[in-house]
């Protein structure tokens, strides 16, 4: 198997388990966070989101200056928005990462703001980082949910609340 079908691969297991943590966030707590320096829900989710097209960026860029190019977030306050977010950008970079070669990936990328140089990494580096990013930050909103009292659905096997419903029915 190569390299991009291996990644096409993981980004669709990752997309299967993010839906299902964005789905079940609550439309009223997307001002919510846990401490003053904690992003919001919004914010978070907005993140999570977004980070797929990162892939896209990736693939059609030799890097990314915050500098030249601020960040301007998205403003949702809604689940179904989110989600709508999440699958266009997974669908941007799924059709990106299936279009490339490898050869595209061995290629540099750079992350800078400004003449401040964060990372230089190659294109799959930069692939691989959107994929943990999206898996780290997804873990961090199922603390802010479980902060909440919500059930969390499983990520790699049964979550808690998952187990917990089978021993209802052993």
């Amino acid at each position: 198997m190569s390299i991009i079908q291996l990644l096409l691969k993981e980004i669709e297991q990752e997309a299967q388990i993010t839906r299902k943590m964005l789905s079940i966030v609550p439309n009223d707590k997307y001002n919510w966070k846990p401490h003053p320096k904690s992003m919001s829900i919004m914010q978070l989710t907005t993140h999570i989101a977004e980070l797929p097209a990162w892939i896209s960026m990736a693939i059609t860029t030799d890097g990314l200056d915050f500098a030249a190019n601020p960040y301007e977030a998205t403003v949702v306050n809604n689940t179904a928005d989110v989600l709508e977010i999440f699958e266009n950008s997974y669908t941007d970079g799924r059709a990106h990462l299936q279009a490339t070669n490898e050869a595209e990936l061995e290629k540099p990328w750079t992350l800078s703001n400004g003449k401040h140089i964060i990372a230089n990494l190659t294109k799959y580096e930069t692939v691989r980082i959107s994929i943990a990013q999206t898996i780290h930050h997804r873990a961090q909103l199922g603390v802010f949910l479980r902060l909440l009292n919500i059930p969390i659905p499983g990520s790699y096997g049964p979550s808690a609340d998952e187990l917990e419903k089978m021993a209802q029915f052993a």
